[in-house]
């Protein structure tokens, strides 16, 4: 059961509010809001406290919209942090993405698992290698870290560093 209650826009404070508009308005903004208004995901508990919360959606929104990853690439590593922190909303959220990308059910399936998946792409093969190894041990080997350029690789601890953000808050809250 949620820990949170999802607190209808007409009941938020100024700084509340103002976060609440600035994330309703963005590109992810109208999948994030319930039938009363209420914000959905992680974006409910970044109403708690919005210095920190708007910072964490900004980022949020640069990792998703504003990095040099493919979408692919992208969503492949998404599903690699929900699958290893058992994030359901992460899965539910991105699973349908990544199926409009052309991620199979059985792709999606060794997301969900951590079972081996091959990939043609070799663009896409360091992603998910990168990607295990980052949420699995914290850290890359020489050979882990050659296999993406360093541009490529910031981006995606980035990425993989905050979607673990996520994954906590919504496993703390029971979202």
């Amino acid at each position: 059961m949620a820990r949170l209650r999802r607190t209808p826009p007409d009941e938020l404070g100024p700084e509340a509010r103002a976060l609440y508009d600035r994330i309703t308005s963005g590109p992810r903004g109208r999948f994030m809001v319930d039938e009363e208004g209420g914000l959905t995901g992680p974006f409910n508990a970044m109403l708690l406290s919005p210095p920190l919360g708007d910072p964490l959606q900004e980022l949020g929104a640069a990792v998703r919209y504003r990095s040099t990853l493919t979408d692919r690439a992208r969503e492949l590593a998404i599903l690699i942090v929900a699958g290893h922190r058992d994030s359901a909303f992460e899965r539910a959220a991105h699973e349908p993405i990544a199926r409009e990308l052309g991620f199979t059910e059985e792709q999606l399936a060794a997301l969900r698992d951590g079972s081996p998946l091959p990939l043609a792409d070799a663009g896409e093969a360091a992603v998910l290698r990168v990607a295990r190894a980052l949420v699995a041990e914290g850290d890359l080997d020489e050979e882990e870290y050659a296999v993406l350029g360093e541009r490529e690789l910031f981006e995606l601890t980035t990425l993989v560093g905050y979607y673990s953000t996520l994954a906590l808050q919504l496993r703390v809250f029971r979202v």
